[in-house]
């Protein structure tokens, strides 16, 4: 669905009405009105309306919501963007200020209405964009801001430098931050509602040459909920995971680099796990996304809850499944470890590149070889593959020119059998497990990625990019 010629079918129509109805008209021909929306079944009345303004029968298709919000405002709206006002502010001097200034001075400009709304533009135009993190990093002569948008950085509106410090400053206040404070790294969070959605932030601050760099990760509720048959793996990979998970002790793990999805694949293996009937603790560092009916503890260090005592304290708890958000240390890897021989499933994350170095990795967490082998069940290796947009890699509004629009994941998924437990025991390297487990039916990550380049899914480029 091409949005970037669209132009407007009546002058009578306003974004506050289309997007409230959740349609966008798209054209009319032949007598036929197009009509987008994100709903599976927009209000009747308002189709009328429509096919009525138009004098034409109206063709319902379905499209993506933050797209067809984007292509409302743009073509309907009469509302600011972050441009627009960043360009107006950038013509005045009025804002202007000396590079020294007292705190009483920063935290009223911090507080004055075009830097409030900036903000505001900014990090809801960050969630129309998809993105999951917001970069400002502040130089000499800039504040450079930029989005990740399905794991790529891209430029956005960057306000002038001189509003550099109001802009960080404002962000501290919202996330109850100290503002006078600009030497050490600080930790915050902001909840914020958008466009009738929950939205967490979490904020990450730390000096810089020419004042602070801020990281805003950006946690949308509505996309943290994903069932286990929608993260892309391919029906026998799904299934194959289901059994593992479904075990009633044992350790599985996902494994990949920072972003890939692994906290978000444990959560849907909980989701597809929970009944009423079990009990399900957590502890995680930071808690992502609330599970509703599961206790989430966050790992506090300065308080002494760490990832090791929590979990010594959840076994106390009598539980049946453990969500362990990381195994990043020694004494972490032997609770879970014991958890694991005492009758508990323990779903975890480990840091490895792919799913046979789990298993070394844990010995060398100081895990002995006999415990992997006897404990561990199943690890996933998986990455975030970028999908074709529906603009065939052209370049569009709703891909921002970059030609892929969302994101699917690609899994390798070694399940233990006797030959690999034989050699985990043995103390085998990861290169010899990893040849035994394809041996036995494990595809790699890079066949799993052919797999969406021969569907027409994605590109060899891409799949390289993440599994290089």
């Amino acid at each position: 669905m091409d949005l970037s010629a669209l132009v407007s079918v009546s002058p009578a129509l306003t974004a506050a009405y289309l997007e409230h109805h959740g349609v966008l008209p798209l054209a009319v021909h032949d007598g036929v009105l197009r009509v987008a929306s994100w709903h599976d079944a927009p209000a009747p009345q308002a189709l009328d309306d429509l096919a009525l303004l138009c004098g034409a029968r109206v063709a319902l298709e379905r499209g993506d919501e933050a797209s067809l919000r984007r292509a409302i405002q743009r073509v309907y709206g009469s509302g600011p963007t972050a441009q627009g006002m960043i360009d107006s502010l950038a013509a005045g001097d009025a804002v202007a200020m000396p590079e020294m200034r007292a705190l009483d001075d920063l935290l009223a400009q911090a507080n004055e209405a075009p830097v409030v709304r900036l903000v505001n533009l900014l990090l809801l135009e960050a969630l129309q964009a998809r993105a999951s993190d917001v970069h400002l990093e502040t130089y000499a002569g800039s504040l450079r801001v930029r989005y990740r948008v399905d794991g790529v950085l891209q430029e956005a509106p960057s306000p002038p430098v001189q509003l550099a410090a109001a802009v960080v400053s404002r962000l501290k206040i919202m996330a109850e931050l100290d503002i006078a404070e600009r030497r050490v790294p600080q930790d915050g969070r902001i909840r914020l509602r958008l466009q009738d959605r929950g939205v967490d932030v979490r904020v990450s601050t730390i000096p810089a040459l020419h004042g602070e760099s801020v990281v805003l990760r950006l946690l949308d509720a509505a996309r943290g909920r994903i069932a286990l048959d929608s993260l892309g793996m391919a029906d026998d990979t799904l299934t194959r995971f289901r059994g593992v998970i479904s075990r009633p002790h044992g350790i599985v793990l996902a494994t990949g680099p920072t972003g890939s999805g692994k906290t978000t694949t444990l959560y849907a293996a909980v989701e597809a796990l929970r009944t009423g009937r079990e009990k399900i603790l957590a502890v995680e560092d930071p808690v992502e996304y609330e599970l509703p009916g599961v206790p989430q503890i966050p790992v506090h260090e300065k308080a002494g809850v760490t990832f090791a005592s929590a979990l010594r304290a959840m076994l106390r708890q009598d539980p049946d499944i453990m969500l362990v958000g990381e195994i990043r240390d020694g004494d972490t890897a032997a609770i879970a470890t014991q958890a694991a021989l005492t009758g508990h499933l323990v779903l975890s994350t480990l840091h490895t590149n792919d799913a046979a170095g789990a298993l070394t990795r844990l010995r060398e967490l100081g895990v002995d070889g006999y415990l992997v082998a006897s404990t561990v069940e199943a690890v996933l290796a998986q990455r975030l593959v970028r999908l074709w947009c529906a603009c065939r890699g052209v370049g569009c509004d709703a891909c921002r020119g970059t030609g892929y629009h969302g994101r699917m994941g690609i899994h390798e998924l070694l399940v233990m059998t006797d030959a690999l437990r034989v050699a985990v025991q043995a103390g085998s390297d990861t290169s010899t497990l990893r040849r035994i487990a394809v041996g036995e039916g494990m595809r790699t990550l890079r066949e799993e990625g052919e797999r969406l380049v021969a569907a027409g899914r994605t590109s060899r480029e891409e799949v390289l990019r993440v599994t290089s």
